[in-house]
């Protein structure tokens, strides 16, 4: 009996050490969690400020630079008149809608390509062709084929990740462990029911990186297709302001296209955590 009761008060000592330990190791992700975001938010201030104090002392030529003060009066000012929203939601309805629609197809033609194991050794050299094709400079063509205004954009928007999306996933899916397949396959799994227990699990990471890649993508084919055929949108306003030597407007239209972009990113890096979590 004795011998028992020192076994467990030493089993929960160690519990206890145990404990303590993890929770100092969870204190310490969180400083160091802490300490990146603190950093980066200094670096952009730091920025800004060097930014601003460079302007104001004539150090930089404000003409092609702008400032951060005339920044803001041009934001505020667009705000008040209610067209920075109009524009804003003319691009992000067109980049949500390219994202989608190039990311929903790139991962259903990436298992098709998985399914058919033949289809994809006859695709395989004619996808490395069209991801080396610059999208970009094709656009002008995507835009007559798919027509002008909103399908043209979001077209191109789509066209620019698809390719990426397909050869990504693609080689996520084929080198998922054979062992687990073969288990599988020994229990009577048929093919659909190791893509949805093996296949797509293990691929989630992938998944959440080509979205979070998917979101830059569609930005950046929905502000050149802007910049060819559309009349509103902050591709529209970029360009506008380039024609006509406002570079005020341009540096205005290239700061709320990071701001967004920026809150797309940590959307889906926060959706990244919660998938694969679960």
């Amino acid at each position: 009996m004795l011998k028992n009761n020192n076994d467990k008060k030493n089993n929960t000592n160690t519990n206890e050490i145990i404990s303590i330990e993890q929770q100092k190791f969870l204190q310490s992700v969180k400083r160091e969690k802490y300490f990146i975001r603190t950093v980066q938010i200094l670096i952009f201030i730091f920025f800004i400020t060097l930014w601003e104090f460079s302007a104001r002392f004539k150090l930089i030529d404000t003409f092609l630079t702008s400032s951060p003060g005339a920044i803001y009066k041009l934001i505020v000012k667009f705000v008040e008149d209610g067209s920075l929203f109009k524009h804003l939601y003319a691009s992000s309805v067109e980049t949500f809608a390219g994202f989608l629609a190039g990311t929903i197809t790139g991962i259903l033609v990436a298992i098709l390509l998985w399914w058919f194991e033949k289809l994809d050794r006859i695709l395989d050299p004619y996808l490395v062709i069209l991801n080396s094709l610059p999208k970009t400079a094709l656009a002008p063509i995507i835009i007559l084929w798919a027509g002008m205004g909103f399908t043209g954009i979001v077209v191109t928007a789509a066209s620019i990740s698809v390719v990426v999306t397909i050869m990504t996933l693609s080689t996520g899916f084929k080198s998922v462990e054979n062992d687990k397949i073969i288990l599988l396959k020994t229990f009577g799994a048929n093919k659909f029911q190791i893509l949805k227990s093996v296949v797509i699990p293990s691929n989630f990471p992938n998944i959440m990186s080509v979205i979070k890649v998917n979101i830059g993508l569609a930005w950046i084919g929905v502000i050149v297709g802007e910049f060819l055929v559309s009349k509103e949108g902050i591709g529209y306003l970029i360009l506008y302001g380039s024609q006509t030597f406002k570079l005020d407007l341009v540096m205005m239209g290239v700061f709320v296209l990071a701001v967004i972009a920026a809150i797309m990113y940590f959307f889906a890096a926060w959706l990244e955590k919660k998938v694969i979590k679960y």
